[in-house]
């Protein structure tokens, strides 16, 4: 208790110092106060992650009664992930947000929705007042809606805000509807009110409600087909806030996902088979839409909806795991999504910081017109190829351990005779295996373009590397990358206590131990990577050495016998893809445009491409302008004449009064046939 009063003393303080001092120390105070809130929040969340349980209740008001704080295994594990990204997001912001000094208001505004979104974030995993956890949730809506549209002079920008509080405040309405059914049953605003209606009503009631809370959430996560708003608000908003909201924002909604899952008692079996489905689907379709987008952070937005939907592969895995009484599911499951909500965390947060520093470098994100930046960029190039690597699920990374994870749940889970069974998991395993291969195709195609080859447009400004200020962050997010990738078991050890939660709701409860072998042959593939590593770096050393001594040529590269302008040569992003993009056509929404010249070297010729989201076009787009269509044809009823406005009034008032005259006229009546 003491802890959070401090916190908020801090946040206060801290809030009400930033418009009044300083550019200069406007990004510094805000860091520092998100450092040290995060490091008072580590000493409540480190004890609830070993199972050390916090529960105090608040006097509440009138309204919301008494508020319930409970801070158990689950909140601990996000609370700490979250406020390592918001840390490495604010330590990057520091020096990306010198570019834009001149933008006092907005930096001043841009730092009180920081602190703010921090702290509902928090206030989001500890409260469990379902009044109050709707309050924080709007709270850390509306702080993200500003931190999204910081250059809202442009209306690209504007319009992925607004595009972003709609869905928010749709997910919104579906959470209240949840928390009104449970309360209009039970007559409370406490979480464990939800248990006791889900354990009181049939399971198709309880698992009415769960939807209801899974829309809700998964608006917020990025599910298809809920995920229309998050490829505009990544693009759009400074590559710091992308990476946070990539990083911790859309996992907030798995967070409320996995709550929901401890708090209700329903089919799980059902319910698991229904997850999976959905989430091998989301992967599937958000790696697709990847592969084909030119503009990279628009790019890395769709392979957040890729991870979502591997985080959900883990999440409905655990859940069948739960209905089938079968421990070994329910660890796998659960410890993969839970580690993947880390590590996606990780990789990804390093990967939106890079796609910074070659903005601010650039000032592009189209990625036909990079090329050749190893050159200028060494560093922002090893932590992009990192990250890249472990997003690819690939070993000594951190990807690797947590699918490697979900994995051997869906090959355990196979065991299990049923028919269904064995055919949904064998569909995840496909699924999950598609989404491997074409995320090693997408970040292929990414890296090449970017950082090998030619420059394939001059820019005005030689690209340069980027000042420490940014790289440190990268180094912290890249540092922790490794560590998971090396030594998995430390972290495995880690998830023990929030898996419980769920292993406990078991009829017959089987202990996990057994399923924690997993983690020495991880740690075992770990070893052997660190010594791969050694290995590598001492024949290149070895390799150093040798050619030191050696006289180094440099010669023009062999233009396969056509003498023309090398960077016209080189595979383009595209052209690397085609072949791709024309097996996935039928599923994808592509607009194409050509203009072909002959010649070996066409000055003239144009190839272009512009992928669309097939699922927006049909939820929103038509729709939308369905009902523009409608509504333009009653337009001649607003024609700027004041007459008949007074007309509208009359009729209007006339009705209001008329229509009880006629309801009781029309009662009488009714009453007086009866008589008869």
């Amino acid at each position: 208790m003491v802890y959070i009063q401090t916190y908020i003393e801090i946040l206060i303080l801290t809030l009400l110092l930033i418009p009044f001092i300083k550019m200069k120390w406007k990004g510094i105070v805000t860091v520092s106060a998100v450092i040290l809130n995060a490091i008072i929040i580590g000493y409540i969340a480190l004890p609830a992650l070993m199972g050390e349980k916090l529960e105090f209740i608040l006097s509440g008001t009138i309204i919301t009664s008494e508020i319930p704080i409970r801070i158990d295994a689950l909140s601990g594990w996000f609370m700490l992930l979250i406020n390592f990204t918001v840390i490495t997001g604010a330590l990057y912001g520091l020096q990306y947000m010198k570019a834009y000094q001149k933008q006092t208001t907005n930096i001043s505004l841009h730092c009180l929705a920081f602190l703010l979104m921090q702290t509902s974030l928090m206030a989001i995993c500890i409260i469990q007042n379902s009044l109050v956890f709707l309050f924080a949730w709007e709270i850390m809506t509306l702080s993200c809606f500003i931190l999204i549209i910081f250059e809202y002079q442009k209306q690209a920008t504007l319009k992925a805000g607004i595009t972003f509080l709609i869905q928010s405040h749709v997910g919104v309405l579906f959470l209240t509807l949840g928390f009104i059914w449970v309360n209009y049953r039970t007559g409370s605003y406490d979480f464990e009110a939800i248990h006791q209606f889900s354990t009181t009503f049939p399971p198709v009631v309880s698992l009415g409600v769960f939807f209801a809370f899974f829309i809700g959430f998964a608006i917020k996560a990025g599910f298809v087909p809920f995920h229309t708003w998050l490829p505009y608000a990544h693009p759009a908003s400074p590559s710091h806030i992308s990476a946070v909201m990539s990083g911790v924002i859309i996992k907030i909604g798995i967070f409320g996902i996995l709550r929901m899952l401890q708090l209700i008692q329903t089919d799980y079996v059902v319910l698991g088979y229904l997850i999976l489905v959905f989430s091998v689907i989301s992967g599937i379709y958000g790696v697709m839409l990847a592969i084909i987008q030119h503009n990279l952070k628009k790019l890395l937005a769709y392979h957040s909806i890729e991870n979502i939907g591997i985080i959900g592969i883990g999440i409905g895995l655990g859940t069948l795991g739960i209905g089938q009484e079968n421990s070994n599911l329910v660890f796998f499951g659960f410890g993969g999504a839970l580690l993947h909500v880390l590590n996606h965390s990780l990789f990804k947060s390093l990967l939106f910081f890079g796609a910074g520093n070659l903005y601010q470098a650039t000032h592009t994100m189209n990625i036909e017109h990079f090329g050749g930046l190893v050159k200028r960029m060494p560093q922002t190039t090893i932590l992009f190829l990192i990250a890249s690597l472990a997003i690819c699920g690939l070993p000594p990374f951190n990807g690797f351990v947590s699918e490697f994870l979900i994995y051997s749940g869906l090959f355990q889970g196979m065991k299990n005779i049923a028919m269904l069974n064995i055919m949904t998991l064998l569909f995840s395993v496909f699924g999950l295996v598609l989404i491997g291969g074409l995320a090693l195709l997408c970040f292929t195609k990414a890296f090449g373009s970017i950082f090998l080859g030619n420059a394939r447009k001059d820019f005005n400004d030689t690209p340069t590397e980027s000042k420490m200020g940014k790289l440190l962050p990268m180094y912290m997010a890249a540092a922790g990358i490794v560590s998971i990738g090396l030594f998995p078991k430390f972290f495995l050890s880690l998830l023990l206590e929030p898996i419980k939660l769920y292993a406990d709701k078991m009829k017959f409860m089987e202990d996990i131990s057994p399923s924690i072998q997993i983690s020495d042959t991880l740690q075992y593939i770990g070893y052997c990577a660190i010594e791969f590593i050694v290995l590598v770096a001492f024949i290149l050393y070895i390799r150093k050495w040798v050619t030191n001594k050696k006289p180094k040529p440099i010669q023009a590269t062999w233009g396969c016998g056509y003498v023309g302008e090398t960077k016209k040569m080189q595979y383009s992003a595209s052209s690397f893809i085609r072949s791709y993009r024309k097996l996935a056509e039928p599923l994808l929404s592509i607009e194409k445009h050509k203009i072909d010249i002959e010649g070996v070297f066409p000055s003239l010729g144009k190839h272009e491409t512009h992928p669309h989201d097939k699922i927006e076009i049909w939820l929103l787009e038509k729709p939308w302008k369905r009902m523009r269509h409608f509504f333009i044809r009653f337009q001649f009823l607003q024609n700027g004449n004041a007459q008949f406005y007074v007309l509208y009034g009359t009729v209007f008032i006339a009705l209001i009064i008329g229509f009880p005259i006629l309801f009781d006229a029309i009662k009488k009546i009714i009453y007086f046939l009866n008589q008869i």
